[in-house]
């Protein structure tokens, strides 16, 4: 099932919602089509981020994780740090420079994993790409 095209740099994602995230998934929706730019994480291992500082989605924890897997997709809603995206592209431990984080997984990419690493070491190396989630 694929619920959203997913741009990130070069690339072109498939992705699904996810239902144990029905918060999280509808104040997402509400911003669509979202467009950003990814960096790559600085403490959390092997993913890029988008910071997106005070912005408030109006959502608590649901399907948190500090633990994403390849191509899982987390939203952490602000609190002891900014709010974020983060897209897991290898192993990650959810952290900032305040310490351990949970984000609520809520999109999961359907298509393109073999990209993944690929986009991952791009974004560490050549800096940040333009990233743009819409819905198919």
């Amino acid at each position: 099932m694929t619920d959203l095209v997913i741009h990130a740099g070069d690339f072109t994602f498939d992705a699904k919602f996810e239902a144990d995230a029905p918060d999280t998934v509808a104040a997402f929706r509400a911003a669509m089509p979202f467009v950003s730019q990814i960096v790559h994480v600085r403490w959390s291992g092997e993913g890029v981020w988008i910071p997106l500082g005070e912005h408030d989605f109006g959502v608590g924890y649901e399907n948190h994780t500090c633990y994403p897997a390849p191509g899982q997709i987390i939203l952490y809603p602000g609190g002891i740090s900014e709010t974020e995206i983060l897209l897991a592209y290898g192993g990650v431990n959810f952290a900032s420079k305040v310490g351990q984080l949970a984000g609520n997984h809520f999109i999961t990419l359907t298509s393109g994993l073999e990209n993944l690493a690929t986009l991952g070491r791009a974004t560490l190396w050549k800096g940040a790409h333009d990233i743009r989630f819409e819905l198919k």
